[in-house]
């Protein structure tokens, strides 16, 4: 007998990558399996608006899902909550149930791992990223031969995974062969250790093929090899030996090359060899079009004052605004209303919005700054003039000038009694090297989105 949580979490996998995100997240994830009656797959939702919208919108795709994973399944059924029990004591096992695994890629192609969603057609240019994108779709026409290595570094939620899952759709379209091997740093390691602890020639000779012998080594948030030395050693190898095959390597990282200071410095410098770009928080223009975007693909009409809205309360984060922009449509459509108001749209988002706001204060952000520079509060508020103590001074500063209403004078009296020109010289000092200095840009990212999603 098939267990119905264990084939709707599978069959989820394969859904989640064939709707958009906010579809996916709205519509699908929420659904849950009931049971098999006379081989119909059985699913429930909370609401009747959303029940309906789902059978307009979505089910024939859900079906094509199902039936794929489970040929002796019929078809889909959605319900009400208040009708699972009802559905219950109907319930029967499926007939003949033959469970359609997926077919292994052939030696010759590779499966495409890729998300479909993620192309450089849907990837929203701004000026924040347009540097980036048209250095992603250059290497992407001409892997191995124009800017290799490309390192891509940015704050969390700003499109590096988006743009790689877009090379990686551009490769395997244009070249179906190709063997292109993405994976997380975290994994790299973690598959290191488990074939140093197995101590077997031949798992050591497979990690060695799997790395060496791709056309493209795509690796995510690179920073995370920091401290683990057997992990940066061996990764030298195989970066020397793709760097010398021509073969295309592309790295992501929270923080540029340079910043890397407890890398070891032959990676560092390999690094820094091609061409590094990094992604900037988006413009309220850029933010608006992403919101547009996003909800056109789910056939759902964002009005440009909800847009804004959104826009104005998730200022460095996309994810974080997708998943605004989500509860927009489920609010909408749980309660069957337009949203087409800044005033509505406060009402949809109250609870996500006050709570964000209301619960920050300066000891909150003088914390965060903390934590993140690795310095004690009574290191910030002393006098010392070092520059590892002076930047996260004048950081701190600056976010409780753009996050709370205090007064300059105030601020100065929290800082050990300073005079509120030296508050006013460090908020403007650190606003100019927003602008100029990348770094310090994704640095004032981090922390605001630190102390924005807690």
């Amino acid at each position: 007998m098939i267990n119905v949580e264990d084939f709707w979490a599978e069959c989820k996998d394969a859904l989640s990558t064939s709707f958009q995100t906010i579809v996916y997240e709205v519509w699908i994830e929420k659904l849950k399996p009931v049971c098999f009656v006379d081989n119909n797959f059985v699913l429930s939702t909370i609401a009747l608006q959303a029940k309906r919208t789902i059978e307009n919108k979505y089910l024939d795709r859900i079906k094509d899902i199902v039936v794929s994973k489970n040929s002796s399944i019929s078809d889909v059924v959605i319900i009400l909550e208040s009708q699972v029990s009802e559905y219950l004591e109907k319930q029967t096992e499926l007939q003949k149930s033959e469970v359609v695994t997926e077919q292994q890629p052939s030696k010759q192609v590779k499966k495409n791992q890729f998300l479909d969603k993620y192309t450089f057609d849907t990837f929203v240019e701004g000026k924040s990223n347009e540097y980036a994108l048209a250095a992603c779709r250059t290497v992407a026409e001409n892997l191995g031969t124009k800017f290799n290595p490309l390192f891509i570094y940015s704050g969390v939620g700003l499109g590096k995974t988006h743009l790689l899952h877009a090379i990686g759709n551009h490769t395997y379209k244009q070249a179906p062969k190709s063997n292109v091997v993405y994976v997380s740093a975290e994994t790299l390691v973690n598959e290191l250790i488990s074939v140093i602890r197995s101590k077997s020639a031949e798992d050591n000779n497979n990690f060695r093929e799997k790395y060496r012998s791709c056309d493209l080594l795509m690796i995510d948030d690179i920073q995370f090899l920091i401290g683990k030395d057997a992990t940066q050693d061996a990764f030298f190898h195989i970066f020397n030996d793709l760097y010398h095959a021509n073969k295309q390597i592309i790295l992501t990282s929270d923080r540029s090359p340079k910043d890397l200071t407890t890398l070891e410095d032959r990676l560092r410098t390999r690094f820094s060899w091609g061409l590094t770009v990094d992604i900037q928080a988006p413009d309220m223009e850029t933010r608006v079009a992403i919101l547009k975007n996003k909800a056109a693909q789910s056939k759902f009409s964002l009005s440009d004052d909800v847009a804004e809205f959104i826009a104005e309360n998730s200022t460095s984060n996309i994810r974080e605004m997708e998943g605004l922009l989500n509860k927009i449509v489920f609010f909408s459509s749980l309660s069957n209303t337009v949203i087409t108001t800044r005033e509505l749209a406060a009402e949809a988002l109250s609870d996500f919005i006050d709570d964000k706001k209301d619960t920050i204060d300066t000891s909150d952000i003088v914390g965060a700054v903390c934590k993140y520079y690795k310095i004690s509060t009574d290191d910030i508020f002393s006098k010392k003039k070092t520059k590892n103590i002076v930047e996260p001074r004048m950081v701190a500063i600056y976010l409780i000038t753009e996050l709370l209403p205090t007064p300059l004078v105030q601020i100065g009296e929290i800082f050990g009694g300073r005079d509120h020109t030296t508050i006013i010289h460090a908020r403007d000092k650190i606003t100019d090297e927003i602008k100029t200095n990348p770094r310090v840009r994704i640095t004032v990212a981090d922390i605001k989105n630190m102390l924005l999603n807690r």
